[in-house]
């Protein structure tokens, strides 16, 4: 089956096509079909409301079951910050530095944070499937590692290493993402065996 990816960020759509590959899933985003989606605004208050309005319009503009994801890091001490807001939550290169800024007088025990992913597929018929994962952890006293992107170099998982310390294949095991997706594929493995009865 053919999806739409919705989102421009390269990081993300490695993810998700890596994690939908092998589902039977031809991921796709709009330049691999020479079209040019409009940019959603996200008004959600929630992961999963903006999630849904991203799949929404790509799924209208294409005509193809889309997929959008819209996941962040909230941090306890930041009362849910940056939350929704994380992509927006600084400057492009200082969101890091900004948490890291925004926590130097909290220590170590009250540093508590999760990353949450909301995953939702839009049906030219209306239908919708979704999920929702979480990660929990906590805030390191600095940046650590060289992989993964945005935040992952602060947030320090529950093995003790930062997401951007782990393989792609061991933060798919455990990341906000990777339970998402499993939990999607489930779902929506159900809603495809029960358009064929």
């Amino acid at each position: 089956m053919k999806m739409l990816i919705a989102t421009h960020n390269p990081h993300k759509l490695e993810e998700l096509r890596r994690i939908l590959l092998p589902l039977g899933i031809d991921a796709v985003t709009d330049r691999d079909l020479g079209l040019t989606l409009t940019e959603a605004d996200e008004t959600g208050r929630t992961f999963a409301e903006n999630a849904f309005i991203k799949a929404e319009l790509a799924c209208r503009e294409s005509g193809l079951p889309a997929v959008a994801d819209d996941s962040g890091l909230c941090i306890d001490a930041l009362h849910g910050e940056p939350g929704v807001f994380s992509a927006r939550y600084a400057p492009e290169g200082q969101r890091k530095k900004t948490v890291l800024q925004k926590l130097a007088a909290v220590d170590d025990e009250h540093r508590q944070a999760h990353f949450t992913s909301a995953v939702c597929c839009v049906f030219p018929n209306g239908d919708a499937v979704t999920a929702e994962g979480h990660c929990f952890g906590r805030i390191g006293q600095e940046c650590r590692g060289t992989g993964g992107f945005g935040y992952d170099p602060i947030f320090v998982t529950e093995t003790g290493k930062t997401f951007a310390e782990l393989t792609p294949e061991e933060k798919d095991r455990i990341s906000h993402r990777g339970r998402a997706l499993r939990a999607f594929a489930d779902r929506l493995a159900q809603y495809l065996k029960g358009m064929k009865t």
